[in-house]
């Protein structure tokens, strides 16, 4: 009895302790996969478009051209009201981007800078400066950059999207401007200079079909272990954005051919953008993939001929590309994020590309200190309570070697909450606006505000930095030698 009494009590203590082994296994396996489903990096796709304006889709009060994808992802998501550009122009907004520094710190202020001598040239990201692709891939996502780069020195690989950060680099090159190696036209180049895809008219609607198809590569081979950074810098509705083939969305309209050019290539991005998303959504990658959209400036309207006013382009927005009245730097911005970010919500937190890179890194989990002058605004997407910027301020060089400009194309801005302040050459006034309640900047309201006035005299002059290149005040340009370099 004694033995079986043992024996029972063994088989009891033996039992109970499998049973409590059991119980601790799973309560710990239950917890990790808790947990580690609470902390699952999400994807990450940024998508960019070229010189669109901030009407200019349906989102954003857009009635002519047709832009259904983009218009459901913005349903299903958030629109911000109040975002901004990282300037006026395509290199210096996209160094913003990239870097996350402040529009009149980053070291591209302009298209191309001044180099002393006449000599004006394009500016380029230091091959060390540290992006938003060496950030993702510091904490092993898998990377792409699709599209146009623009931040380079042709001549130097070194300075194009394979060397910040990207494991995947299918870029476009173009003839330099000021000399130097000329690349053929209708290329993307992959990785460097060796290998390319050529773009064929035949075969696609338009070069943004030939990008996503890249894209679309890229999500199909990645591998589903580590998270992904998809950066698709698109070209639309970009002037020289070209050729497109389909244009019968608006072939049966009376307008003028340059205008269905336009709104063609528009439709033509949110096709595209549809494509990548049917991908996500069949693939399962869209239920952790964080989707953000906008532009990197406003909407052209003094090259091809477009017209500002034909598809009300930007609204009751003030100027457009190269201007920092509002039209030529607010733009739009569509968040996306099932089950984090709230559907058809809409947000007038003020915020810009400089904040994009501190944003990411919340999500991801950086812990590296930033140099940054972004505040991130994931707590927005979130509905959580947000941190504000003391004021946003940009500072944009206009080379004026395709264009004559009289005050030598120096330009500052700052938005200070419901203030905005513009200044166009340091011998001009400064305008202030209250841009709250006039969105269109047609009051001029600094004499009777002269404390405005001297908080902006404060932040033109002192938050900012000197670089190379691109000297305060702007240069009075030479414009016979301007056009002897640009022929």
């Amino acid at each position: 009895m004694k033995i079986f009494l043992k024996n029972s009590q063994f088989n009891f203590v033996k039992t109970g302790s499998l049973f409590c082994m059991t119980l601790i296994i799973f309560f710990t396996i239950s917890c990790d996969k808790k947990e580690s489903l609470q902390n699952v990096r999400p994807n990450i796709i940024l998508l960019l478009a070229d010189d669109l304006g901030y009407n200019e889709l349906g989102s954003y009060g857009q009635k002519i051209i047709k832009t259904p994808n983009l218009d459901r992802l913005a349903s299903d998501g958030m629109i911000f009201t109040d975002f901004y550009a990282g300037n006026a122009a395509c290199a210096p907004s996209r160094a913003v981007l990239l870097t996350g520094k402040n529009p009149s710190k980053v070291s591209i202020r302009g298209n191309a800078g001044y180099y002393g001598d006449d000599i004006w040239e394009g500016a380029f990201l230091d091959k060390d400066e540290f992006t938003l692709g060496k950030m993702f891939k510091d904490v092993g996502y898998q990377t792409a950059f699709i599209g146009k780069w623009h931040l380079d020195r042709p001549d130097d690989v070194e300075t194009w999207a394979y060397g910040h950060g990207f494991d995947l680099a299918a870029q476009e090159q173009w003839t330099a401007r000021f000399g130097g190696r000329e690349f053929p036209p209708n290329r993307l180049w992959i990785n460097g200079d060796k290998e390319y895809v050529n773009y064929d008219f035949k075969q696609y609607d338009c070069k943004d079909h030939l990008r996503t198809n890249i894209a679309l590569d890229f999500l199909a081979e990645k591998t589903q272990k580590k998270p992904f950074f998809l950066f698709m810098s698109y070209r639309a509705p970009h002037s020289f954005e070209g050729p497109i083939r389909d244009t019968l969305h608006y072939i049966k309209e009376d307008w003028p051919d340059i205008e269905k050019a336009h709104a063609a290539k528009i439709t033509l991005l949110d096709k595209q953008v549809g494509r990548l998303i049917e991908k996500l959504k069949n693939s399962g990658d869209i239920d952790n993939t964080l989707i953000l959209f906008t532009s990197d400036n406003g909407p052209h309207f003094d090259q091809g001929g477009h017209d500002l006013e034909f598809f009300d382009s930007n609204g009751v927005l003030k100027g457009g590309k190269r201007d920092l009245y509002e039209g030529g730097i607010r733009v739009p911005l569509i968040a996306y994020w099932r089950g984090k970010i709230k559907p058809g919500s809409q947000s007038n937190h003020i915020a810009s590309f400089q904040d994009i890179m501190p944003t990411f890194s919340d999500l991801i989990g950086y812990k590296e200190l930033l140099k940054t002058d972004g505040i991130s605004f994931l707590p927005t997407l979130l509905s959580k309570k947000q941190k504000f910027h003391d004021f946003l301020n940009w500072e944009f060089q206009l080379s004026g070697w395709f264009q004559e400009i009289p005050n030598g194309g120096f330009r500052q801005s700052a938005r200070m909450g419901k203030w905005k302040a513009v200044r166009y050459n340091l011998d001009s006034d400064i305008e202030v606006y209250n841009i709250e309640n006039d969105k269109g900047e047609t009051e001029d309201l600094a004499k009777m505000y002269p404390d405005v006035v001297k908080r902006a005299e404060i932040v033109f002059k002192h938050a900012r930095s000197d670089v190379k290149g691109f000297p305060y005040g702007g240069v009075k340009q030479n414009y016979k030698s301007m056009n002897k370099i640009a022929k």
